[in-house]
């Protein structure tokens, strides 16, 4: 299967990403925008303390940024992804990897209890659900909501207070807060790159 939707929207459905994690190699690997090493040093200053904390990744997919995360020293890691097919890849693949977890479950609608984990991560998920039909300066009712509840359920499950959201993407600013400005909460914002921008998020849960 082509790594390139044929269409955009594609890439909003369970469907799609289910046929192509299908199709793949049982050991392939694919990561949207930057790969670890490109952010290492962002991930070592916002995320200093290694030994103790407990991240969620969400939408995870192939990805290998929890596996090098896992190298770099951060041993506690949860990967959820909606697609079946990709979790138990994965699952298998990384057997080896104490720590390590690997559940089937929805951005939205995540299955913790509140205050689970210290850093929640999405890299490109949120992206995925606004590839949608639309004007992206008004995008449907519907990709609102479902953005609006991952990042709900996100600070839902983050420990409070000092727990932190990270979200990686191409969307810029203009597009992309309106999805994460809460109360009780602060956002930054830190650009990557030269001529083509990526956007780090960095959602802090600040009070209890």
């Amino acid at each position: 299967m082509e790594l390139i939707a044929s269409k955009n929207e594609e890439y909003s459905t369970q469907e799609y990403w289910d046929s192509r994690y299908g199709s793949a190699a049982d050991d392939a690997t694919f990561d949207w925008f930057k790969d670890y090493s490109d952010i290492r040093p962002l991930i070592r200053d916002l995320l200093p303390q290694k030994d103790g904390i407990r991240i969620l990744m969400v939408g995870c997919g192939n990805s290998s940024l929890s596996e090098e995360m896992w190298q770099d020293g951060y041993k506690n890691i949860t990967n959820i992804d909606y697609s079946t097919v990709v979790i138990e890849k994965m699952e298998k693949k990384y057997e080896d990897r104490p720590g390590m977890e690997w559940l089937v479950m929805d951005a939205r609608d995540l299955r913790f209890n509140q205050d689970s984990f210290d850093v929640v991560i999405d890299k490109g998920t949120m992206d995925a659900m606004l590839a949608v039909k639309g004007d992206v300066w008004n995008p449907p009712e519907e990709a609102v909501q479902n953005c609006m509840k991952e990042v709900d359920e996100a600070i839902r499950v983050l420990k409070r207070p000092h727990g932190v959201f990270l979200y990686l993407t191409f969307g810029q600013p203009h597009f992309r807060k309106r999805y994460l400005q809460r109360d009780r909460t602060s956002l930054e914002i830190r650009k990557l790159g030269d001529s083509f921008h990526y956007f780090l998020y960095v959602l802090r849960v600040d009070e209890i």
